[in-house]
């Protein structure tokens, strides 16, 4: 495969690959660092892609595997240092929605690392039959992870709200 087959496959797709490290890394090298890597684990495993799945299947598969190799190091090299970034509010109508989803996408940076991948694939519209691919559950395992990581989530921001 060509390295033109490869952008082609790709580029469509690279969405992804910025959600995942943004889900993923918490400063701005780390977040360098991963893109890096999934970029090439991508390139080094596309020419064994026989495109059974979807590009975006294959892309997520491998994009949350080099995410979570890529945490686990980075854990055992800072000794899990916790960063939260903060999305400056410039209008105060948008105060409200805008620190409600500040507040979920901290909470969802703070679940494990596998329910922190489940619920970046149900955001993003995956079905579960294909996050059932791409995680290798089986579907109805699939749909009740993501049942009870959206009431950890719905009674977390609950709780928060209520402070």
């Amino acid at each position: 495969m060509t390295k033109a087959a490869f952008l082609e496959h790709t580029m469509p797709n690279q969405g992804i690959v910025h959600k995942v490290v943004n889900i993923y890394a918490d400063t701005k090298e780390d977040k360098e660092d991963l893109l890096q890597e999934i970029w090439l684990q991508l390139w080094l495993s596309f020419p064994r892609f026989r495109f059974q799945s979807k590009v975006s299947t294959w892309m997520y598969q491998v994009a949350l595997n080099t995410a979570l190799t890529y945490t686990r190091k980075s854990a055992v090299r800072n000794k899990h240092v916790l960063h939260t970034e903060v999305i400056p509010v410039t209008q105060e109508e948008d105060n409200v929605p805008r620190e409600q989803e500040r507040l979920l996408w901290e909470m969802i940076r703070s679940l494990p690392k596998a329910e922190k991948a489940l619920i970046l694939l149900y955001i993003e519209g995956i079905s579960y039959r294909e996050i059932a691919d791409i995680t290798g559950d089986s579907e109805n395992n699939v749909g009740v992870k993501l049942s009870r990581i959206r009431q950890k989530l719905k009674h977390s921001l609950t709780a928060k709200n209520m402070q």
